[in-house]
């Protein structure tokens, strides 16, 4: 076992976790100042994919309430061992034969990425008596290799979205490409943030959310009015790359 492991997931001579949520929550509160607003109106993330249970329980025990996973398997494994004050965010590509086995573990999914999987998490949340809230996760650089809506296909679609009477669509979602600064990632927010204006006005509707911004570039997207930041690295240290299960659990997704 690595010392990163034995000390849940701070190395030696490092900043603590709890240290660098607070770094974290003091970025985000200068980024808000900054750009005249509350602190408060901005919820963070922990992004917790690959950690184990005891790294969560610290950033709880720390203060910080939301939290973020990216893989069913993964989550449904470590959600019951963390203390149930937790809240769960979902936050990756959510696969077909998945939905069912995420429905009850999270109060907001963040990557909802095509008319097909909102089409069947209506279906699964009728059968099941769920009511889902989501974020519409959009393609804002149309890179051929990421998931989401294009800016065209959303406006297109969003009627039909707005049918399935058991998703609550609560705002957007994005991922801008990787940069090498984080001040390149400005002009993906103000894409995402325009996109949103123009379809609260153009539909009638309110989107009041904006999940935007990871480690490398929250702050920018707090500026720019991110109301979710979804942050791991810079709270828990470098991931693993590999999944967290228990010891004797076997497979992957």
């Amino acid at each position: 076992m690595n010392a990163s492991a034995e000390t849940g997931g701070q190395i030696p001579g490092e900043p603590s976790i709890e240290g660098r949520l607070a770094a974290v929550q003091d970025q985000i509160a200068e980024a808000a100042k900054r750009a005249g607003r509350d602190a408060g109106e901005v919820t963070l993330v922990a992004v917790s994919k690959t950690h184990p249970p005891e790294s969560v329980g610290a950033v709880l025990a720390a203060g910080q309430c939301f939290f973020g996973e990216s893989r069913v398997q993964e989550a449904r494994a470590k959600i019951p061992l963390v203390p149930g004050r937790a809240r769960w965010h979902f936050v990756g590509h959510l696969q077909r034969n998945k939905i069912r086995h995420a429905l009850p573990h999270f109060e907001l999914f963040h990557g909802v990425d095509s008319l097909e999987i909102a089409r069947d998490m209506e279906r699964i949340a009728m059968e099941d008596g769920a009511l889902p809230r989501v974020l519409l996760e959009v393609n804002v650089a149309g890179e051929g290799t990421k998931f989401g809506f294009s800016p065209e296909k959303i406006r297109a679609q969003l009627d039909e979205l707005l049918a399935l009477k058991r998703l609550t669509i609560e705002g957007l979602m994005c991922i801008p490409p990787p940069q090498p600064r984080a001040e390149m990632s400005r002009r993906f927010f103000v894409a995402l943030r325009e996109l949103r204006d123009q379809l609260e006005g153009g539909f009638r509707i309110s989107l009041p959310q904006l999940s935007m911004g990871m480690s490398g570039d929250f702050a920018v997207a707090v500026e720019e009015g991110a109301t979710l930041v979804r942050v791991g690295t810079a709270i828990f240290g470098e991931r693993s790359g590999k999944t967290w299960r228990p010891v004797g659990m076997a497979g992957d997704e």
